[in-house]
């Protein structure tokens, strides 16, 4: 749950829970006097995985029924009650790819899609890749996939692309990492 809030909250409203995913309304009184219903969509906290090795950035490939096309994506996943980002990111990494890292670094935590959702990322930078068994979850149908470092920002910009694609990619360049 975010912050305590900077103006009164009337009522909070659950309308729909499935435990990984939790949606409803805030009903606010605006600065103004009036009250409105402010909704929301509350997930789990993610961690998104820029791995490097050898020159290259691992990547996956799948399909996202939610939007209709096949993405170009970094490797990501939810963290578990009292994983870390960076423990969650290792533990994504080596189930999505078949690779485990020798290190891991947080790069950044962010809130996403403020206007909306109730949700966290950590963005995680992963190196020293060693080659482990891969277990996926029983809804992930993905292909790893290495790109050239000099490549893969701009790959990662053609369309279909996604945020924490995009936003893992740039945090990791501006930190001289790719």
């Amino acid at each position: 749950m975010p912050g305590e809030p900077e103006w009164p909250v009337r009522e909070v409203v659950v309308e729909y829970d499935e435990g990984w995913f939790v949606g409803g309304y805030d009903r606010v009184e605006q600065p103004d006097g009036t009250e409105k219903r402010y909704y929301w969509a509350e997930l789990s906290p993610a961690t998104v995985i820029v791995a490097v090795a050898d020159g290259q950035v691992l990547f996956v490939e799948q399909y996202r029924p939610t939007v209709r096309n096949t993405q170009l994506e970094l490797p990501a996943g939810v963290v578990e009650s009292g994983e870390s980002y960076t423990e969650a990111g290792a533990r994504e990494l080596a189930e999505e790819t078949g690779f485990e890292p020798s290190a891991t670094s947080l790069l950044q935590e962010v809130w996403c899609s403020t206007g909306v959702l109730r949700h966290q990322r950590g963005y995680v930078f992963a190196e020293g890749l060693e080659p482990v068994d891969v277990d996926h979850d029983s809804n992930e149908f993905l292909t790893p996939r290495a790109v050239p470092v000099d490549e893969a920002l701009a790959l990662a910009r053609e369309p279909p692309t996604n945020d924490a694609t995009l936003e893992g990619l740039l945090l990791a360049e501006r930190e001289g990492l790719l």
